[in-house]
């Protein structure tokens, strides 16, 4: 079993950055890729980010490319971050990280092969 908690969310203004953390438990982090995934109100999920198992690939939506990054630290505390920066007001959305249910697979846009979700973090930008 995978548990994931994000943190890192809150308001900041448009230009402005912000660092979300998801923290994993259960001993096989490394081995899963890892998604970021956004909902804004009255919009469908959307894909953000994701991150191979190793970390030496990752996979960006067009609007956050050159604004967002993502990282994974598995030796140390088994994290993933997406690193938030020029934010913008349409970047306002609660943002999820996940992981792939089956272990050692490439990461991927589409929501329903992770099979791990966190609660959620909420970003607001104002304009």
């Amino acid at each position: 079993q995978v548990q994931l908690v994000e943190s890192g969310g809150g308001l900041v203004r448009a230009g402005g950055s912000l660092r979300l953390s998801c923290a994993s438990s259960g001993q096989t982090f490394s081995t899963r890729a890892m998604g970021w995934f956004r909902q804004a109100p009255g919009k469908e999920r959307e894909f953000v980010a994701a991150i191979s198992w190793s970390g030496d690939s990752t996979v960006y939506t067009d609007s956050v490319k050159g604004r967002f990054t993502i990282s994974r630290d598995n030796a140390k505390n088994t994290t993933v971050y997406l690193e938030l920066n020029n934010l913008k007001p349409e970047d306002t959305a609660v943002y999820y990280c996940a992981a792939r249910g089956l272990m050692f697979e490439q990461p991927t846009t589409t929501a329903s092969v992770y099979g791990y979700w966190g609660q959620g973090t909420q970003v607001t930008v104002s304009s």
